[in-house]
């Protein structure tokens, strides 16, 4: 089994869980199912379709979080799966401004970058190369984040997240 998407009773993305817990959660009367996929589930009584979205029953209030963690999953989401530099799949994450030239490690530092690039651009800064960046990296924002930030989206989700992000990865792609 795969992933479903959880939302809150007002549709708002929530997370990521496995398919088997969505069906749990719907079975139980804790969710509706939103939107089901193809695979169906049998029991002696009864046959359900497995779920891929599913919507809380009840309103689930969420702590605030400030900030989106950065993690090397939540990059390649951010940058489309590419790389900055040459639009090349992306291998590894790269700092702009090298640590080792003062650097840190925060979202506007960070960038997805291909295997190649990284290896010629190394402890440079893309200046001294040449090389430019069709824009800034920046920390993303949004309640759709949480779910982004997994790296796992089906492309059922898209209505549901409504984030701009997939304007972007689809650019990527073509």
């Amino acid at each position: 089994m795969s992933h479903a998407l959880v939302l809150n009773a007002t549709y708002e993305p929530l997370g990521v869980v496995s398919q088997r817990r969505a069906l749990v959660l719907v079975l139980t009367g804790k969710a509706v199912a939103v939107e089901s996929g193809d695979e169906e589930v049998h029991s002696e009584r009864m046959t359900v379709r497995v779920p891929l979205v599913v919507r809380l029953a009840r309103f689930v209030k969420v702590p605030y979080r400030g900030v989106v963690p950065l993690t090397r999953r939540a990059v390649f989401a951010r940058d489309g799966g590419r790389c900055v530099y040459c639009r090349a799949p992306a291998t590894s994450i790269d700092h702009v401004l090298p640590r080792s030239r003062g650097g840190t490690h925060v979202w506007e530092n960070v960038v997805s970058c291909c295997r190649r690039c990284n290896h010629a651009k190394a402890d440079r800064v893309i200046t001294e190369l040449g090389w430019r960046m069709p824009r800034q990296p920046v920390a993303p924002t949004g309640v759709a984040w949480r779910v982004l930030g997994t790296g796992r989206v089906d492309p059922q989700w898209r209505p549901y997240l409504g984030d701009p992000v997939f304007a972007d990865a689809d650019q990527a792609t073509a």
